[in-house]
């Protein structure tokens, strides 16, 4: 049966089995089954994981804490994919143990940029102050 990604987003089968993997993936990483130091010396964040619409690709958004060596922690849990592929397919039951991706988790980037936007002069000017026309409605005129 094939999967359909709506313009939407993704499935509701696809977040089931993202969260399944994500879950998988930090279990795997805070018990230290890993033998890599790279990994072994990170404490690893994986805030989301997306599925591929046939559920055979996984892409893993991680980040070290502190935001300290993502380019080396990526690599050593490229390395290490192959292992990471075994264990997620260990503990979620699928057809196919999906293929592992890793990619740098840059929510933390927009959010500052976002924090940075509505904190400019700019916006606060406008909010101290406010046209005539962008008066909100008072409850009585709704």
């Amino acid at each position: 049966m094939a999967q359909k990604q709506t313009p939407s987003g993704p499935s509701q089968r696809q977040q089931r089995v993202a969260e399944l993997v994500r879950h998988a993936l930090a279990e795997v990483l805070q018990r230290g089954d890993l033998q890599d130091p790279v990994i072994a010396s990170h404490v690893i964040t994986i805030p989301e994981v997306r599925m591929s619409p046939d559920l055979k690709l996984a892409t893993a958004y991680v980040m070290p804490l502190g935001g300290q060596d993502e380019t080396p922690v990526i690599q050593a849990l490229e390395r290490n994919k192959r292992v990471l592929r075994q264990e997620v397919a260990r503990r979620v039951n699928l057809k196919y143990a999906p293929e592992l991706r890793f990619r740098r988790d840059e929510t933390f980037d927009e959010a500052a940029r976002i924090d940075a936007l509505l904190r400019s002069d700019k916006v606060q000017r406008d909010l101290d102050h406010p046209e005539a026309g962008d008066e909100p409605e008072s409850a009585s005129d709704v």
